[in-house]
């Protein structure tokens, strides 16, 4: 009788577990749609991820709460995650529909998919309840069950699933892939086409100040004195990171050394006689 009781009761607990992360779940669903980075809706799914394993291991589907963070949200999530880092997708990115009339059929269709998911639910038998603790305990486990019934009663169903899954893994390569349609140049073709157009052949020269000073944010001098731009790095020069090499500041810096080595000399000259 506990246990009849027991499916047809909430305790506490799960009523507060299910309020509080259900919550959460909703408000990242919410913010993968509605994030404008791609990195930060990753994010946002991954998390909703998190929780509905959360939600699988407290229910007792202990190898779906498993499968939920090891496959979705620790392979698929950070494999997406890595693509966006490498791609590059930053909020710069052009915003504009390159299928005109795209968001409303979105809109259309997640509204039909909605109606369909209210109507199944409200034309569902919710009188009774057959507990997945009895189904886990028909097959001696929660993982024993899912084997049993994926390899038996729904291997057909399984094994397309498999077969569609490949197929488009196989499509996403073959529609990516592109052929190349002229030979790739060599490493002398390169230089010979740099020479051609004009561009800076040889490495870059060094930072520094003569033999002073080979910080990276010092530029070096040509023998005019004037800065050469090509010794500075152009991330630091567009920081605003780059010291000052005028006249007036290498005069400061030679001043600067003059005194340090007197009084280094001093230092020496009065360590000798105390000796």
């Amino acid at each position: 009788m506990s246990t009849t009781l027991a499916a047809y009761t909430t305790s506490s607990g799960e009523a507060f577990q299910f309020w509080v992360l259900g919550t959460v779940a909703v408000i990242g669903a919410l913010c993968t749609v509605l994030m404008k980075k791609a990195m930060h809706s990753a994010l946002c799914l991954a998390g909703t991820m998190i929780i509905l394993a959360v939600f699988y291991l407290a229910n007792g589907a202990y190898f779906l709460g498993i499968v939920q963070i090891v496959v979705y949200t620790g392979a698929i999530m950070m494999l997406f995650l890595f693509i966006v880092m490498l791609v590059g997708v930053t909020a710069a990115d052009s915003l504009k529909e390159t299928i005109k009339g795209q968001r409303w059929w979105a809109a259309a269709c997640g509204l039909g998919f909605g109606i369909l998911l209210i109507a199944g639910i409200g034309q569902a038998s919710l009188t009774e309840f057959n507990g997945l603790g009895a189904a886990n305990g028909a097959y001696g486990g929660n993982v024993e069950g899912l084997a049993a019934l994926i390899f038996t009663k729904y291997v057909f169903a399984f094994e397309i699933t498999g077969a569609l899954l490949i197929t488009a893994a196989v499509g996403a390569m073959v529609l990516t892939h592109r052929e190349r349609t002229e030979r790739a140049r060599t490493q002398r073709e390169l230089s010979e086409q740099r020479v051609r157009e004009g561009k800076h052949v040889p490495p870059l020269p060094a930072p520094g100040v003569y033999a002073r000073h080979n910080a990276v944010d010092i530029a070096g001098l040509l023998p005019d004195g004037t800065p050469a731009e090509l010794t500075v790095m152009q991330t630091l020069r567009k920081r605003g990171q780059i010291r000052d090499v005028s006249t007036e500041a290498l005069a400061d810096l030679k001043a600067l050394e003059q005194r340090s080595e007197e009084r280094l000399g001093r230092d020496r000259d009065e360590e000798e006689a105390s000796r």
